[in-house]
């Protein structure tokens, strides 16, 4: 009895990304399939945040910030689209630095990221969809995120990434700068959000919490993809040596 493939979610490919004339990630393809975990590991400069800014419709800017190459969703090319386009086709991202909005509640910061009109009649459902994810948040829904943790910070971005209903979510540096603790959890509630059936795509600088969470991995350096695999098919050598620059790449 034949099985069919898993349906391809993602396809990036020949993806370069252009600040000017600098060139910051060169020639990458990947491929996600639905219900998979990839994790982007590699080294500060690498070109990880740029590969999902360049996903998100932050690169195509024209002399700021271009693109050459493609980047396909549920088989519908996004590359020339912008940021809004793409989050209403299922894709959300939660950036680096949370980017909140300081001086508003956390209420406030998770219903700005049901904004869309396809969004808007099932904000109240997913606000207490969240609010179930992180009970924190709904302790602490009026409060002003500026006086929050950096933990409880990354809850609120995570969650108002979940209120665009996406069927894919970009995390870019998952635990920087939270305590090991913060970390745990906010890991535990990611297991959550994929047992959901979301697709995501983590950028993280921890080799060991990425392999532990993802099905995928590829590893960058200077703005390229020098390997990828799946954990526990590639020996931790292989990925370490990657993750420096040390010895030859290799695909799995």
């Amino acid at each position: 009895m034949s099985t069919s493939a898993p349906e391809t979610v993602l396809r990036v490919a020949s993806l370069s990304a252009y600040y000017g004339e600098l060139r910051a990630i060169y020639d990458c393809s990947l491929e996600l399939a639905r219900g998979d975990v990839l994790a982007v590991i590699g080294a500060n400069g690498a070109g990880k945040s740029t590969l999902l800014k360049s996903i998100v419709g932050l690169m195509n800017h024209g002399a700021r910030s271009h693109l050459r190459g493609l980047v396909e969703f549920e088989g519908r090319r996004i590359d020339k689209l912008g940021p809004e386009e793409i989050v209403d086709a299922g894709i959300a991202l939660v950036p680096e630095g949370r980017r909140l909005f300081d001086r508003m509640s956390v209420e406030d910061n998770l219903l700005a990221g049901a904004y869309l009109a396809r969004c808007r009649p099932q904000a109240a459902q997913r606000l207490a969809e969240v609010f179930e994810l992180f009970p924190r948040l709904r302790e602490r829904r009026r409060q002003t995120v500026s006086e929050m943790s950096g933990g409880e910070q990354q809850m609120v971005a995570i969650g108002r990434a979940l209120m665009s209903g996406p069927k894919l979510i970009l995390f870019d540096e998952l635990s920087l700068g939270l305590a090991p603790v913060m970390v745990d959890e906010i890991y535990r509630k990611l297991a959550q959000i994929i047992e959901r059936g979301v697709s995501c795509v983590i950028v993280e600088q921890d080799l060991k919490r990425a392999l532990a969470s993802s099905t995928r991995f590829c590893v960058m350096l200077e703005g390229s993809i020098v390997l990828e695999g799946r954990p526990g098919e590639v020996p931790m050598e292989a990925i370490t040596a990657a993750y420096f620059g040390a010895g030859e790449a290799r695909q799995a």
